[in-house]
């Protein structure tokens, strides 16, 4: 009987525990977040293709472009806005062809809105995979 009852609890923990595996998932990736609602991943792409797929997403999703810099490092901050929402997107250049993207999408003043900031890292990821390949080689 405790063996029955053990098999029971395993199965419903098991079931319980994988209910989330999916969210965020595209492609085999996934899109990590901070404690504090920040998602980034890193893509196999420079800096220079990250930033346009990054704004043809903002312009399909409807959102407009406030600023656009280069930092001293080589890298980009962008930020776009639509509403009471207001998105920061950071570009960091790790290798000539390995970007960082971190994306901090708030709410308001204070709320972070995680589930916006992870669907724009989706979106940008399906914005790169449909970039032609003539366009994807890194200068």
């Amino acid at each position: 009987m405790t063996r029955y009852l053990a098999g029971i609890a395993l199965v419903v923990a098991v079931a319980l525990g994988s209910q989330g595996c999916a969210a965020g998932v595209t492609a085999g990736q996934s899109v990590n977040y901070t404690l504090d609602g920040i998602a980034y991943r890193t893509f196999s792409a420079p800096v220079d293709q990250m930033q346009r797929a990054t704004l043809t997403t903002f312009k399909r999703m409807d959102l407009t472009l406030k600023s656009d810099l280069a930092t001293d490092d080589g890298c980009r901050e962008l930020i776009a806005a639509s509403g009471d929402r207001t998105v920061l997107v950071e570009l960091e250049r790790i290798t000539a062809r390995i970007t960082r993207m971190r994306i901090t999408a708030k709410h308001g003043w204070v709320w972070r809105d995680r589930a916006t900031a992870g669907e724009l890292i989706v979106q940008t990821e399906r914005t790169l995979d449909n970039t032609p390949a003539v366009t994807q080689r890194a200068k």
